[in-house]
């Protein structure tokens, strides 16, 4: 659902007080309200964060984030967790509320009040400003969706989550679904 606030730009959205940018992307210059996590959501992302910081800052691969807004175009997006390999960690800066680069992988996780449809035409622009992988969750029915440069794949609970950009990590699907 957008909000009345109209025609901003990625600037003027970073200027935004916290609490009218709090929960919130900008989509084609409009405040768009994003669904409030809830704890199967929020456990599946943490979970996967515990498990990635520490073996990505152990290889030295980059830098896992979550709910960090990054610039897709002239908008602004907070994959549930996102990863940007050592290249990009310069461009990084903290004090930003939005990155003004895209993350190499984006994770999203279907949260109650998203239409698969409209996550999926999200993976797509992810992709097409740049990300190199993007996945989507289904925490219903224990699936991940995969988009990349190979055609988009499904993925069932007896496979696994495991990236080219974070090589030698793997976690089986339902392992991954069981720590909710």
């Amino acid at each position: 659902m957008a909000t009345a606030t109209t025609g901003l730009t990625i600037d003027d959205f970073e200027q935004l007080p916290d609490v009218l940018a709090h929960n919130r992307e900008l989509v084609n210059g409009e405040l768009v309200d994003v669904s409030g996590n809830i704890g199967n959501h929020i456990s599946l992302r943490d979970g996967l964060v515990e498990l990635l910081r520490p073996y990505v800052r152990q290889h030295r691969l980059g830098r896992i984030l979550s709910e960090q807004e990054f610039e897709f175009g002239e908008n602004a997006h907070g994959p549930d967790i996102s990863f940007f390999g050592t290249a990009k960690a310069e461009l990084f800066d903290g004090r930003l509320r939005v990155q003004r680069f895209v993350p190499d992988l984006a994770i999203e996780i279907v949260s109650k009040g998203d239409r698969f449809d409209a996550l999926f035409a999200k993976a797509l622009h992810y992709r097409r400003c740049g990300t190199a992988e993007v996945w989507i969750f289904s925490i219903l029915t224990w699936q991940a969706f995969v988009f990349s440069e190979h055609p988009t794949v499904v993925l069932v609970e007896s496979q696994h989550f495991q990236s080219p950009l974070i090589p030698g990590f793997s976690i089986r699907l339902s392992d991954l679904f069981g720590m909710i």
